[in-house]
């Protein structure tokens, strides 16, 4: 199945986002091997350009490593998939936070709203 892209960022960022969100997950476990770029590229839908990117990137962040013959591995390291999770929540909550704002919703009203909605989650 192909990824769904956006065009407000480049598509190696988006694909760098969706792969910490594998990992942080736990749909790539640490210590998993990661498809080959071509591989991974096809199941994206993307060059193997734009995949090598993102990879590299993700190998800089310490999120995954490579082996010279073997390919490229999750991480090992839980405190740096934790800092990546972490991240990404962090990442997630500004983008909310910033689409209420320009819905108009005042802080106290997007609390409120959120506060509803985890009692009514809680309750199913």
């Amino acid at each position: 199945m192909r990824w769904e892209f956006h065009n407000e960022s480049p598509i190696y960022a988006q694909v760098m986002e969706r792969v910490e969100r594998m990992i942080v997950s736990g749909a790539l476990p640490p210590g998993e091997r990661l498809p080959s770029v071509r591989v991974f590229a096809q199941e994206a839908g993307v060059n193997p350009n734009t995949m090598q990117k993102a990879l590299t990137e993700l190998e800089r962040g310490g999120l995954i490593y490579s082996q010279r013959t073997s390919g490229h591995f999750v991480t090992e390291d839980q405190a740096v998939i934790a800092r990546a999770r972490e991240a990404l929540a962090e990442m997630q909550t500004e983008r909310f936070l910033q689409s209420m704002q320009e819905l108009g919703f005042t802080s106290a009203e997007t609390a409120e709203l959120l506060h509803r909605k985890l009692e009514h989650k809680e309750e199913e």
